[in-house]
């Protein structure tokens, strides 16, 4: 499974990558321009990501607007939703204008609040049908 980890706190990013690099390769952006950036490598090269862990605040593009962003180059490729790239939003806020945003406009596939825990984080793999 090819991972990208979006997370401008180092300890999340430390914690998120220990967890998931025993299902496969991780890489790893600071912020959403990154992200985009990663996204549009990844696919060029063929290799897809299958995942995507998406922090909603981030410094110079946020992680909402990143998701707009991955979604958009989708539908400009063609991608179908079913082969989209699996998004999960990591958000130390529960605000409901943030689950709003993210997950019912912007086409995120799971929603995780800070701090993310391994049972929480595998339980999100499975749903997605990942593990």
């Amino acid at each position: 499974m090819r991972i990208l980890i979006v997370e401008d706190d180092f300890t999340a990013r430390y914690v998120l990558q220990k967890i998931l690099s025993e299902f496969g390769e991780c890489d790893i952006a600071v912020n959403g321009e990154e992200a985009i950036k990663a996204v549009e490598i990844a696919r060029s090269e063929g290799k897809p990501y299958d995942v995507i862990f998406l922090d909603i605040m981030m410094p110079i593009m946020d992680g909402v607007d990143a998701l707009k962003g991955i979604r958009k180059q989708e539908r400009d490729l063609g991608i179908s939703p079913e082969k989209e790239v699996k998004i999960i939003m990591l958000t130390a806020l529960d605000t409901p204008k943030d689950v709003i945003e993210s997950y019912y406009k912007g086409g995120c596939d799971l929603y995780l609040v800070k701090p993310i825990e391994k049972k929480k984080l595998l339980s999100a793999l499975k749903e997605l049908k990942l593990i």
